[in-house]
């Protein structure tokens, strides 16, 4: 069976460079791009489910991927388990001028360490506890069935994943970056032992 993840097509917080969190803000016309070219590459797998975060970035992407791939009466449940992680005091600033602020140094931490969080936010570790949570209640067992899942959601809730899926350290996840719209393919066996991993 198979289960892809993607990250949502650029925001308009994306393009302005701000913390976005659990700010509801939408798909700019290049994120809607990114999501029809992302269901251009799924258009050869039937999945049997989907997942979403109840942010619209992440619904709006789902809805495109679903629309190009002519996959528009798959079931779809979205939880805030899925949303992006929380980044309290920090959401709605820019990224740059909060470095300017506070210093790269300790921006670094708040935006790629495991377990530092920001004021009023979530650690990485705090959004892979309630990512996995719901991974393990919700979404294994459609894939214990053999379906296929799609998840769209973010790039911490899915770094959060991945993590947990690949094996990745609290050091090495720092390092790594998921872009837009780009769809990551996981294939397990019947036991759910992980064969294969790639991006399309």
């Amino acid at each position: 069976m198979k289960l892809v993840i993607v990250r949502h097509g650029q925001s308009a917080w994306n393009l302005e460079n701000r913390f976005t969190g659990w700010v509801d803000v939408d798909l700019t016309d290049q994120g809607r791009e990114e999501a029809r070219l992302s269901g251009e590459k799924l258009k050869d797998i039937p999945f049997d489910v989907c997942f979403a975060s109840e942010l619209k970035r992440a619904i709006e992407t789902l809805d495109i991927i679903l629309h190009v791939t002519g996959q528009t009466d798959l079931p779809v449940f979205k939880d805030a388990a899925l949303n992006e992680r929380m980044y309290g005091d920090l959401q709605g600033l820019n990224k740059a001028e909060t470095a300017e602020k506070f210093g790269a140094v300790q921006v670094a931490l708040w935006r790629r360490s495991f377990s530092v969080a920001p004021p009023g936010g979530e650690s990485l570790k705090d959004t892979q506890v309630r990512v996995l949570a719901y991974y393990h209640s919700h979404i294994v067992p459609y894939l214990e069935q053999g379906n296929n899942v799609l998840i769209v959601a973010h790039g911490n809730s899915l770094r959060a994943l991945m993590m947990y899926l690949e094996h990745i350290s609290e050091e090495a996840i720092a390092e790594i970056n998921i872009l837009t719209g780009v769809p990551r393919l996981y294939i397990f066996d019947a036991q759910l032992a992980l064969q294969e991993v790639k991006n399309l």
